[in-house]
């Protein structure tokens, strides 16, 4: 499995380097007339592989600073996937003080991994995946003071079987909208089309939406987007990437909420849970090649 995690980000990393990233969908008119009658998105922000255990400007303290202050909208709430046992993340004394913050300033903390290493879940044998469900729902109970409720697979792959046992765990697999591309791949953690990539994502979401494809929870639609706060380039970046997320809404024809961002915590959780993956064998759509990676029949 680590074999095909390193085929699969040099696939990526390719397609990155060749500027594959197509043009944003054509907005016609037909389209403009059907957003009319939807609910305006508001952004839900999730972050996968942190906590960062670097001593060293540490990049998800620099994510936390930044969403608690910005120019944009201050106090934005995200959920952070997290990797409990990871040395370099939340298996560090320095990981679960960002844990402990993220809780502290009103965050939601959903389960990535409870590994050594950043793990797919499907390599793992049943006993295997079980007990890291279970060490990972009680590291984060032990810094909330409630089990998870949201789990998002390593590399987004997940089949009937790991499926199952999120279930038994009371574990919601979220997926996600909109992809920064910034997770790091081989010390490669620079985004240069990251403006491009976001406004053709949305454009793609955006056709979805007009169809009525995605519902509106307490009168907003959630689109969900995901960054990588290990990553120091997301990091250092964090406050241009919401208003390059405002600016993707305004090329390509979507209404933001007056409230782009979610600022509270339940909110957050509720919209997070309305979005969350039903049933195993249920049709899911990933930004770019990911759905192309995993067959859907595995599932």
């Amino acid at each position: 499995m680590r074999n095909l995690a390193r085929v699969v980000v040099s696939v990526v990393l390719a397609c990155g380097l060749a500027g594959c990233i197509g043009p944003p969908i054509e907005l016609t008119a037909q389209t403009e007339q059907r957003l009319r009658t939807q609910p305006p998105i508001r952004f839900l922000l999730t972050f996968d592989d942190g906590p960062s255990a670097s001593s060293f400007w540490n990049p998800s303290l620099s994510v936390l600073d930044a969403l608690a202050d910005n120019p944009v909208q201050p106090g934005i709430k995200a959920v952070f996937f997290v990797q409990t046992r990871a040395p370099r993340a939340g298996g560090s004394e320095i990981g679960r003080s960002v844990m402990q913050r993220e809780q502290r300033e009103g965050h939601v903390l959903g389960f990535h991994t409870a590994t050594g290493w950043h793990t797919n879940h499907r390599s793992l044998g049943p006993d295997e995946l079980e007990q890291s469900l279970v060490n990972g729902a009680a590291d984060i109970a032990a810094i909330t003071g409630v089990a998870p409720t949201l789990v998002r697979p390593p590399f987004w792959s997940y089949d009937r079987r790991t499926f199952a046992a999120y279930q038994r765990q009371g574990m919601h697999v979220l997926l996600t909208d909109l992809s920064a591309n910034d997770g790091k791949v081989w010390g490669i953690t620079a985004s240069p089309r990251r403006r491009i990539n976001l406004i053709r994502q949305l454009s793609e979401v955006r056709e979805r939406i007009a169809a009525g494809e995605l519902a509106a929870v307490e009168g907003v639609i959630p689109v969900v987007v995901t960054f990588h706060d290990l990553n120091r380039y997301t990091a250092r970046h964090a406050r241009e990437y919401l208003q390059i997320l405002l600016d993707a809404a305004r090329a390509t024809g979507v209404k933001t909420d007056a409230k782009p961002f979610y600022d509270d915590r339940q909110a957050l959780e509720r919209a997070a849970m309305a979005r969350t993956v039903k049933e195993s064998g249920q049709p899911v759509r990933l930004p770019g090649l990911w759905d192309r990676i995993w067959d859907s029949d595995a599932r």
